[in-house]
């Protein structure tokens, strides 16, 4: 009896545990709905007025570097300069001792005075013996031995000139002048030392310093749209191909003068494809020195309708290609290629790819792809930097 009622029993255990099953599987609280959206930061992009300046990092040169040399041999009496003084160009720098070349001026001016005194003897004899020969008092053969005579001695004296000329020129290099205005270096020889003429190192260095040179090195895009821009009248014109900067010291403050900067005379670097571009600036307090690294401004004018994308809503490919993606009015997600002109601050001039009204992302990307629909939340647009610009070339 127990066993037949066993069965049922079993059976009805089974019946609930496949309901308990069913009923938790096939979901006794109704269907899921979608899933969520993304949700990401867009910024709402408006065309604005920017001033466009680009900052063009270099290094300072000097104008003119001279570097000084003796040009007789002898020793150093005096050094006429403290070093590191400013000198004019033609100071007198070091006295070499004279007294040599004193003796040989002496020397070829007197055989200068013994050549000419033989010119007028022979001179003399000449004319005797023109007179004598037309009386045929004397030879025709010893006539024109007085003549050739007379012009040997004519010749020595010419000779005896140019040597007097050499002596003296020698004598004058005794005293090594300045050939440039500028500031003088450390000088490499004292009262007493031995020079030579046109040895390899020289006795001080003079270097002019008012103007200075800022070489820039940029690329050679760069240098295109800068000539197009000061063809364009974007730049103001400083004369012939030269343009007004400004300039920027190490310390971030600027210099009170302004300079100019030439586009001539540029060779572009066949390895690195960059271009070195010159500057001059006045520099009549010194306070640019050789080797100091500055940076040029200059003002490429205003850009009434650009539009400045926040640096984080662009992304750059392997290739250098730029995108960034934008919220349409469907909130999907659209993929952008974009042409950037440069950053400033921390956004990028868009001359393509981005409009008016655009929602560009700039938070969220990671977990969104182009076609996908979105919750867009707008974001906060970041602190407008100051107008340095830095070019995308």
């Amino acid at each position: 009896m127990s066993r037949v009622l066993e069965r049922p029993v079993i059976r009805f255990v089974a019946v609930a545990a496949s309901c308990l099953l069913l009923d938790a599987g096939c979901g006794s609280h109704g269907p899921k709905g979608p899933p969520a959206k993304p949700q990401v930061t867009v910024v709402t992009l408006h065309t604005e007025p920017v001033a466009l300046t680009t900052e063009l990092p270099g290094r300072i040169s000097p104008f003119r570097v001279a570097d000084v040399r003796p040009q007789v041999n002898g020793v150093i009496q005096k050094r006429l300069f403290i070093e590191g003084d400013r000198v004019a160009a033609g100071q007198q720098l070091y006295q070499i001792d004279p007294a040599p070349y004193d003796a040989s001026l002496a020397s070829a001016q007197a055989t200068l005075a013994h050549a000419k005194a033989s010119v007028t003897a022979a001179q003399l004899m000449a004319d005797r013996y023109q007179s004598l020969v037309e009386a045929r008092a004397v030879s025709r053969q010893d006539y024109d031995n007085a003549v050739a005579t007379l012009q040997q001695d004519q010749a020595d004296v010419a000779s005896a000139a140019a040597a007097v000329r050499s002596a003296a020129i020698n004598l004058a290099y005794t005293k090594v002048y300045s050939p440039i205005a500028g500031r003088t270096g450390r000088s490499s020889v004292t009262e007493g030392a031995l020079v030579t003429a046109n040895q390899t190192s020289s006795l001080v260095t003079v270097t002019q310093l008012d103007p200075v040179y800022v070489d820039v090195t940029q690329p050679s895009t760069t240098l295109l749209r800068l000539k197009r821009e000061l063809a364009a009248g974007q730049i103001r014109s400083a004369g012939a191909n030269k343009a007004p900067v400004q300039l920027v010291l190490e310390d971030g403050s600027g210099y009170d003068q302004p300079g100019t900067l030439q586009f001539s005379e540029v060779t572009v670097d066949q390895s690195t494809g960059s271009v070195t571009m010159r500057a001059i600036f006045p520099n009549g307090a010194d306070l640019l020195l050789p080797g100091m690294f500055v940076r040029a401004r200059i003002d490429e004018g205003m850009r009434p309708g650009a539009i400045l994308a926040p640096q984080q809503g662009i992304t750059h490919s392997p290739d250098g290609t730029a995108t960034a993606l934008v919220v349409d009015r469907d909130s999907k997600v659209v993929l952008r290629n974009l042409t950037l002109d440069r950053a400033i601050g921390d956004k990028w001039v868009v001359t393509q790819g981005l409009a008016e009204g655009d929602r560009l992302v700039v938070g969220g990307t990671q977990k969104v792809q182009p076609g996908n629909e979105v919750a867009a939340h707008e974001g906060a647009a970041p602190a407008a930097a100051p107008a340095v610009a830095r070019s995308a070339d």
